[in-house]
């Protein structure tokens, strides 16, 4: 299927490893130019390598904290200096956050702007240049809706649904669509660090219908065609890919 996507400019947060690195690289295979963001610059340049040598066109590589203030404004002009516009956003940023009773109102504003506030505020700022274009995919990988307990990723995750869903009723008529992605199991290092080999065999086989953790490809492949003009009336969504993890229907 040509998602007619080639030649588009997009901009990947979090694309140094795991999911943001392998959406990173599904978009480049689809010929789209693109800029791509996180705090680990070494990572980020062994990415946009990677993107060479399988033989896309080299993505500019923009630096930076993501939790600094002047982080959203600053990431958006460079990739729109860089690229000329902005056609793509692709907000993967973020990190679980595992609470408890005691937690701090620092630890909540952490994980409240780190998985929400900044990711909104990035949107802002690359919004004008879609709807005057009139047309834009904003695609917001995101997190699942059944915490075991408090984590404060999932309560700003929740945030970024409504937040989109709201969103997407004000840009559609601009040719802007806003969706978003809550990932199951998806190998990662956050995966790895978290979970032991022992837990994600028992998962894998007790709680996993497909039977597996998941790879970034899988949620590649969706947000490439969500990116598309062929996901034009899809808007406002979420769309879990989780090989059927969550238990509830709708």
């Amino acid at each position: 299927m040509d998602l007619a996507i080639a030649g588009k400019a997009a901009l990947v947060t979090g694309a140094s490893t795991g999911i943001g690195r392998g959406i990173a690289f599904a978009l480049a295979g689809e010929g789209v130019r693109l800029a791509i963001t996180a705090r680990r610059g070494d990572l980020l340049e062994e990415t946009a390598a990677e993107i060479l040598r399988r033989g896309g066109e080299k993505p500019t590589v923009i630096v930076r904290d993501f939790m600094r203030e002047e982080a959203p404004l600053s990431i958006a002009q460079a990739a729109i200096q860089a690229l000329g516009t902005i056609d793509i956003l692709i907000n993967n940023a973020g990190g679980s956050r595992r609470f408890t009773l005691d937690s701090t109102e620092e630890q909540w504003n952490e994980a409240m702007t780190l998985n929400f506030t900044r990711q909104r505020q990035l949107a802002h700022h690359v919004l004008p240049e879609m709807i005057k274009n009139k047309w834009g995919r904003i695609v917001n990988i995101t997190g699942k809706s059944e915490p075991e307990g408090i984590n404060g990723a999932f309560c700003a995750k929740a945030a970024m649904h409504s937040w989109a869903k709201g969103l997407s009723r004000e840009v559609g008529k601009s040719g802007v669509t806003v969706n978003c992605i809550p990932p199951g199991r998806i190998m990662s290092e956050q995966i790895l660090r978290n979970y032991a080999p022992e837990y994600r065999e028992w998962q894998s086989e007790h709680e996993i219908p497909v039977g597996e953790y998941g790879q970034p490809e899988d949620i590649a492949n969706l947000v490439c065609f969500l990116a598309s003009p062929r996901a034009r009336y899809i808007t406002g969504a979420v769309i879990p890919v989780d090989g059927g993890l969550r238990r509830y229907q709708f």
